[in-house]
């Protein structure tokens, strides 16, 4: 076989091994508690919403029926909607990665291109002015939130991680103080931390579905031009070559002329620039408002997911996209499980799922000892030295 086609097959290997040990382990809590594990998998697939695709494939070779036709595509939807912002965090964590740092702050800088968008919104008024005027300053939000740690990292050798994580705490205070009881963006005349909702002329065009919350917006299109954006940028342009020369190694690359602070200022904005145009779209597409308890909760959790979909797509391209739809799949099923297991494991479910595949992405030096096929060494032969040549003296 030849190399290069060997090492692509490996790397499309891991990652399904990978899913294959977490889906293992799903598997075991599942009977651990006395359930059928193919049988509640069979309801993870449907509650993603696969049997509305199955019905689709010519002359049906599966013989799928949906008896709840409505349902099928609602849970479809939901898959879509949740894989929107977690393929913007998956490319927030994946570009980061290539430079060679480890981008924990998705989740805050998410939550600050949110309130950008929100507050321009608001403030500017509706119309398509509104609308990309407010999208623009999520991405740009995203963008200096993120480069605020790639230049602590750049300038003062802060590490990104501490760094990131303790942004992602900012981020979630100015939230609570903008939309807390008594914040300038509370809702007038009431007693819970919500803002008012958007007009809906400033909103993002909903193209499927048919709740107010729950349907495919445009930021599906933006997340799939995003991630064509972030592989040209980095395999076809002179700054994603700096970023992978820093993160392959920082003091070649600084031999080479490349300059490392800025290489990972731009890369730390850049990555923070996709999970800002993932926090306007859920301000913008999904719900079309500031509530305290999801800028604390759901939005940030995003950005963790973007770490798994980051790891377990390998940080490219593809890989991000066909993770993020695996991990929304997987929590959109979970939601729908029922009977089977006990609630409380339902609702776990994916989530243990997920924290088994991070577990195992990151145990991959593991899985390479476990599957490499060594090579026989070659015999190694004793040759005797050359007999030496016998050289004639010159007579005087």
């Amino acid at each position: 076989m030849k190399p290069a086609l060997r090492s692509r097959l490996i790397a499309i290997g891991y990652p399904l091994a990978t899913l294959a040990f977490g889906l293992l382990v799903g598997a075991l809590a599942v009977i651990i508690v006395g359930g059928n594990a193919i049988l509640v998998y069979k309801q993870l697939a449907e509650g993603a919403g696969a049997e509305w695709i199955l019905q689709w494939i010519p002359g049906n070779p599966l013989g799928v029926t949906v008896k709840e036709a409505r349902i099928a595509e609602t849970n479809l939807v939901s898959t879509l909607v949740a894989a929107t912002p977690a393929v913007l965090t998956g490319c927030a964590v994946g570009f980061a990665f290539r430079c060679g740092m480890f981008n924990i702050g998705a989740g805050g800088q998410l939550v600050m291109g949110a309130i950008a968008a929100f507050v321009v919104a608001h403030f500017v008024g509706g119309g398509i002015f509104g609308m990309l005027l407010a999208s623009i300053a999520g991405v740009l939000a995203g963008f200096l939130y993120g480069a605020i740690p790639g230049a602590l990292r750049a300038y003062r050798g802060a590490h990104e991680v501490i760094s990131t994580i303790m942004l992602n705490f900012v981020a979630i205070q100015i939230g609570r103080y903008l939309v807390g009881i008594g914040g300038p963006l509370q809702k007038k005349d009431s007693g819970t931390p919500f803002s008012e909702k958007l007009d809906p002329s400033v909103r993002w065009p909903n193209l499927w579905g048919e709740f107010e919350t729950n349907q495919v917006h445009l930021g599906l299109f933006l997340a799939l031009i995003a991630v064509v954006v972030y592989w040209v940028v980095l395999e076809r342009t002179t700054l994603g070559y700096e970023v992978r020369a820093v993160g392959f190694n920082p003091e070649a690359a600084r031999y080479g002329g490349v300059s490392v602070p800025r290489a990972v200022v731009l890369a730390m904005g850049i990555a923070g620039a996709f999970a800002g145009l993932a926090g306007a779209g859920e301000s913008l597409g999904h719900y079309y408002q500031l509530q305290e308890n999801t800028l604390s909760g759901v939005l940030v959790t995003l950005g963790f997911t973007g770490i798994a979909v980051a790891l377990l797509g390998r940080n490219h391209p593809i890989g991000i996209v066909l993770a993020a739809l695996l991990f929304s799949g997987l929590d959109s099923g979970a939601r729908q499980l029922s009977g089977e297991i006990p609630a409380e494991l339902a609702r776990a479910l994916a989530t243990i799922i997920q924290g088994a595949v991070i577990l195992f992405v990151g145990g991959e030096g593991l899985l390479h000892f476990i599957f490499r096929r060594r090579a026989p060494r070659p015999e190694r032969t004793l040759t005797p030295p050359p007999a030496a040549t016998p050289t004639l003296r010159e007579g005087p």
